[in-house]
């Protein structure tokens, strides 16, 4: 899902799809794991269900949505979407745990690091000459 202006648009995914990125693009704006729009469409298609339909479904759906500009991407540290159900897109638990977990052994390593600056002597030195 792509938010601009408040609204919500829908955009194929070529990069994250298959053939075209339709499934991707409609899972991303569902917020659904794309294997589950993926089997579902192609369950449609292999059942031939309403003669054809879904096929004409998707190669219309690929020419009419607009490919999702590169512009729009998650950020690295952004929000953490942690899926409740299976089917919902976002990082398993766990996963999400892990990601939290080294983000936040990265930022006390920078930490450690600026503070054993701050009270090295050279800093020191370096105040105290500027105070002169």
């Amino acid at each position: 899902m792509t938010e601009r202006n408040g609204k919500r648009e829908l955009y194929r995914d070529p990069v994250n799809g298959k053939i075209a990125g339709v499934c991707a693009g409609i899972a991303e704006y569902f917020n659904l794991e794309v294997w589950l729009v993926r089997v579902v469409a192609l369950s449609t298609f292999l059942l031939g269900w309403f003669s054809g339909l879904p096929l004409v479904l998707y190669i219309a759906a690929w020419a009419v949505l607009d490919k999702k500009p590169v512009d729009i991407a998650p950020t690295e540290m952004g929000n953490v979407e942690v899926k409740k159900k299976l089917w919902q897109a976002g990082e398993p638990p766990k996963q999400a745990l892990r990601d939290i977990n080294a983000n936040f052994r990265a930022l006390e390593l920078k930490l450690r690091r600026l503070e054993s600056h701050v009270i090295s002597d050279s800093y020191n030195l370096k105040r105290e000459i500027d105070n002169l």
